[in-house]
Order: C-alpha cells, then sequence, then structure tokens
C-alpha cells in the first residue's frame, strides 16, 4: 500500500475513478492522504450490486453532499432493482441536481419504475456543460419529453443493452428526430411515433418489433432505414416527403403515393433494391432526381460495383412515357438517364 500512496495524486485519483464509489470512500480510512482522495473522483458509479438499495440511498445522503470536485464527467446511477418504499423519483432528482451543480458532462441514469413521473430536476435542462443523458427506462423517458413541450430537436440511441420493452415519443412540438433503434435489442416489444409537426426524420430500425408511425403531413425530408417487418407502416407514414432516403429490401405495398417527392435516394446494399427502386418510380409521379448509392455502414464492397444489384423484373409503364429507353438487355429495359457525380461520389442521375 505505501508504494501505491506514493504514486502522484491525479493517477490516484483516476485508479479510485475505475472501481465502484462505494469501493472508492473505503479507501479513506487507509492512511490522511487517502481520506478525501475520493472527494475528486471525475465519475461517480452508484449501482445496486446485489445490495439494499435503502443503504444505497443512505450511502448516496450521505457522501454524495461531500463531494467537491469542481466537474464531474460522468454520474452513473443504476437502480434496476428499484422500489417505490425504497428510492423514490425525489431521491433521485436531488442526486441529479447535485451532480449538475458540479458542471455534470455526462449522466446515466438506470431504474425501475411504475410510474410515468419525471426524476430530472428543472437545472439539468439548463445546464450548458451537459453533453450526454442517458435513461433506461420508459417511464422516466416519457417523462422527460412531457415536461419539454416546446422540444424541436430530438436524437435517441437505444443501444443493445437497453432495457426499455416499450416507448412512445409524442411531442407535438418537434420538428427533427432522428432515432437510432438496435439490431440486438431484444427487450423491446414496441414503440410509436406521434409527431405532427414533424419536417425532418432520420429512422434506423434494425430490430423486429411492431412499430407504429403516426401521419406527419409537414414531413419534407426522411432518411429511412428499416427491416421489413415496419417497412409498410414507416413508408405509408412519410409520403409528404419532398426528399426521401431509403434503405430496404422489401417493397412497401400497394396504395401509396408520393405526389410531392422530387429527390429519391436509394441504398442498394439489399438482394432486391431495384424492386424497391421500381416501385418507387411508379408510385412518384413528381420525381426529378434519383441517387443511387450504398451507403458506408452497409458496404461490403470497396470498389464502385453494384454487387447486390438485382435488376428489376419490369420497367413501370407509367415511367415510359416521360422517359425513352436506351436499350433493352434481355427482359430488363435499361432507362436513359442524365448521370452527375456529387461531392461524395455518389451517382446522379435525373430525369431526361
Amino acid at each position: 500500500m505505501d508504494t501505491i500512496s506514493g504514486l502522484p495524486y491525479e493517477l490516484l485519483v483516476r485508479i479510485l475513478s475505475l472501481v465502484p464509489t462505494k469501493a472508492a470512500v473505503s479507501t479513506c480510512i487507509l492512511s490522511k492522504r487517502w481520506k478525501f482522495l475520493w472527494m475528486s473522483l471525475p465519475k461517480l458509479d452508484f449501482t445496486d450490486r446485489d445490495e439494499s438499495l435503502l443503504v444505497l440511498k443512505d450511502f448516496i445522503n450521505k457522501n454524495l453532499p461531500l463531494h467537491r470536485t469542481p466537474v464531474i464527467e460522468i454520474f452513473l446511477l443504476s437502480l434496476y432493482e428499484s422500489r417505490e418504499r425504497n428510492i423514490k423519483p425525489e431521491d433521485i432528482r436531488q442526486w441529479v441536481e447535485i451532480a449538475v451543480s458540479r458542471h455534470l458532462l455526462e449522466l446515466d441514469v438506470s431504474c425501475s419504475s411504475d410510474k410515468k413521473e419525471n426524476m430530472f430536476p428543472n437545472s439539468m435542462f439548463t445546464c450548458k456543460s451537459l453533453v450526454l443523458v442517458v435513461c433506461k427506462d420508459q417511464k422516466p423517458f416519457e417523462a422527460l419529453l412531457s415536461i419539454c413541450p416546446v422540444l424541436e430537436d430530438l436524437e435517441v440511441s437505444f443501444r443493445e443493452d437497453e432495457s426499455i420493452q416499450e416507448f412512445i415519443i409524442n411531442v407535438t412540438s418537434l420538428w427533427k428526430l432522428c432515432l437510432h433503434v438496435s439490431y440486438y435489442w431484444s427487450s423491446l416489444e414496441r414503440y410509436e411515433i406521434d409527431t405532427p409537426c414533424l419536417e425532418y426524420l432520420e429512422l434506423a430500425d434494425w430490430n423486429d418489433s411492431p412499430c407504429l408511425v403516426k401521419n406527419m403531413p409537414k414531413l419534407e425530408k426522411a432518411h429511412v432505414d428499416v427491416v421489413s417487418f415496419a417497412v409498410k407502416n414507416v413508408i405509408g407514414s412519410v409520403t409528404s416527403v419532398k426528399h426521401l432516403t431509403v434503405c430496404s429490401e422489401d417493397v412497401y405495398g400497394d396504395g401509396i403515393v408520393f405526389n410531392q417527392l422530387e429527390h429519391l435516394k436509394l441504398c442498394i446494399c439489399k438482394d432486391y433494391s431495384s424492386n424497391v427502386l421500381a416501385q418507387f418510380l411508379k408510385d412518384s409521379p413528381n420525381l426529378r432526381v434519383l441517387v443511387i448509392s450504398q451507403q458506408d455502414l452497409h458496404a461490403d464492397l470497396k470498389t464502385n460495383e453494384m454487387g447486390f444489384w438485382n435488376h428489376p423484373s419490369s420497367v413501370p409503364e407509367c415511367m415510359l412515357a416521360v422517359m425513352s429507353t436506351d436499350f433493352e438487355l434481355g427482359r430488363i429495359l435499361c432507362i436513359k438517364l442524365r448521370i452527375k457525380d456529387d461531392e461524395d461520389g455518389d451517382s446522379s442521375f435525373e430525369i431526361v
């Protein structure tokens, strides 16, 4: 222990930050030098590791106010076995408020609750230092949204280890939404998006859980990357767009028309992307720009060859009236397009 005690103060603090906060606090009895060392930790980790939550609550209430570092980099609070009689939302609000007062950078809260009750203090929403908030329960997540009546821009990324089973994004003021749902998120059962004023949507959903996306009449631009289970529901809700980026190998069904769609970008990483293109051409009477590309995240080929591209079985008859045929290859009609290259190296085809 004497050898470790001789290390620089900053290094000792970093070492203690690698262990749970309760273990770090216990080192205060080692010597005078260690007595206040834990109070400078940049990361605080309060997790219910198979212990009584009442004990954990008392520990936090006793020691958190003593913490004196000017900046808390990470405040982690994990209460998966939370019981209402032991730890209540007002307890969490108090702890988070203390963390926020120390110029908090990252907040990670995991808890189990049956009530849709806000557990975040008002000071959190005006904290200029906070760059990341992680909330691993649908009730606090929805409660957080409910107290943001003028929220306009929301970005949510759900990781594969989330415990949330369902969630609803219902914000009438929202005009921009970026939502990423992990393919490996096994606990998710369903989700719903109700944002009638949305103008921009970025939805990447690689999960096969049911989703309900309500109509978005003001939507102008959308980026949709979804699996087959959700494609019809999602595509049917974005028919008002002028700019659309799509990655899906499944067609979205009949009866959907994109009267305002002018710019379509199609990722061709899927086996049947060409069939999706054929349907969009049929259902988009005002289409003017078509971009065919392969997104970087989906690229298995490092060349410019369209390795996954399968020619469509036919060209929609409605397109033959506005586009000329250059040549025929077997049963495949190759449509004459004006080709351009943009700054990203994508090929842009303009209808002539």
